[in-house]
């Protein structure tokens, strides 16, 4: 623990300083006064002054500018106020080892509150997630979505980068589900979390326009790696086709994942066509199956995927009525088609093809030579 409290502080203390460097270059208006090379005179002068310190060139203090400006707005924006309320609030629960730790460092007086104006939890981040985020997102309520995902689950810088580029933010609760009324709340919001609206399944290629779900299974389970990232953070992958057996019968969960953070079991069953009511029958049983046969007591009810290539809301939302096991319905989209070698067949008939056209090229040029030579 003391390496971690260690490790915070040393976050917190150069955070705060590119915080503070950031507004005093936004504050003191220093290129409209000293011109447009003082960040690059003070990137020198920074790093004669601290040789053995990393973080001082000229592109990182412009960084720490753009950082200080992107959230400007919090200092005066009642509702993002709330929203750093909001995420120091899921600090605070996310562990009380970890709130100690916190409450240490702000124990020197204000230092690390608004006196300076800024956000502690923002100390639980590394400089190069607050890069990526002030970089690649467009709002400051989307940079805090992302700093809660960062402190919350671990996010390396990568795992950041994917889940930009996935959108998380957008798809964030717009699954359509019965999570609400077959779930606690707080389970409830953080399955919603978790599962998105959207999967990119772009990384998994079929050999034909026309495929069925046991070909694209294929596809996607044959690069796993790029499958967990897609589908997010703290999934862990059971198995493809998962055994089950019901009273001697066997049944076969098309993916089976476990989802760390959630504590369960997540059933998905995958189709290649739009949603049809009779989908959450069989995804009903398996929830069940898995709930009798997996589970263990200490474990969170399974939550049931369906990820179809289309659907229509209300019947997704009229087929849950009645169904008393927690689960929602996506979509994925850009399967990529392998451009497939052509059968035997077609290539004798290419061969053919192109004989024929050579023998009347032939035929031609002889027909030309003649009408010449007389």
């Amino acid at each position: 623990m003391a390496q971690v409290k260690a490790t915070i502080r040393v976050n917190a203390e150069k955070l705060l300083f590119n915080w503070q460097l950031g507004r005093d270059l936004v504050v003191k208006k220093a290129e409209e006064r000293w011109g447009t090379g003082v960040v690059e005179q003070l990137s020198l002068d920074l790093q004669r002054e601290f040789p053995g310190e990393k973080g001082f060139s000229t592109s990182n203090l412009w960084y720490m500018k753009k950082w200080y400006l992107f959230y400007a707005s919090l200092l005066t924006d009642k509702k993002l106020q709330q929203l750093v309320g909001e995420l120091q609030e899921s600090v605070n629960k996310a562990s009380i080892k970890l709130q100690r730790h916190i409450g240490e460092l702000d124990s020197d007086g204000k230092r690390y509150t608004n006196e300076v104006l800024f956000p502690l939890p923002f100390a639980l981040v590394p400089w190069g997630q607050h890069i990526e985020i002030i970089t690649r997102c467009s709002s400051v309520e989307e940079a805090i979505f992302y700093i809660h995902q960062v402190f919350e689950n671990g996010l390396s810088r990568n795992a950041l980068i994917n889940s930009i580029k996935a959108n998380l933010y957008a798809h964030k609760g717009k699954l359509v589900n019965n999570f609400s009324e077959q779930l606690p709340v707080l389970q409830s919001q953080l399955v919603q979390e978790v599962l998105k609206e959207n999967y990119d399944f772009g990384f998994a290629t079929v050999n034909q326009e026309i495929y069925n779900e046991s070909e694209l299974e294929n596809a996607l389970t044959s690069d796993v790696t790029s499958l967990l990232l897609e589908m997010g953070t703290g999934f862990a992958f059971i198995g493809r086709q998962k055994e089950l057996l019901v009273e001697g019968r066997s049944r076969k969960i098309d993916l089976l994942f476990y989802h760390i953070r959630l504590r369960c079991y997540i059933a998905c069953e995958i189709k290649v066509k739009p949603f049809e009511p009779e989908f959450v029958g069989k995804l009903n049983f398996y929830v069940n199956a898995v709930d009798e046969l997996l589970k263990s007591d200490d474990e969170n009810p399974t939550i049931g995927l369906l990820i179809c290539s289309d659907m229509n809301k209300t019947e997704v939302q009229w087929s849950f009525r009645g169904v008393n096991t927690p689960m929602g319905v996506a979509t994925y989209n850009n399967i990529r088609i392998k451009d497939a070698l052509p059968t035997r067949e077609q290539l004798k008939e290419r061969i053919d093809v192109l004989k024929k056209k050579l023998h009347e090229a032939n035929q031609l040029l002889s027909k030309k030579s003649l009408e010449s030579s007389d």
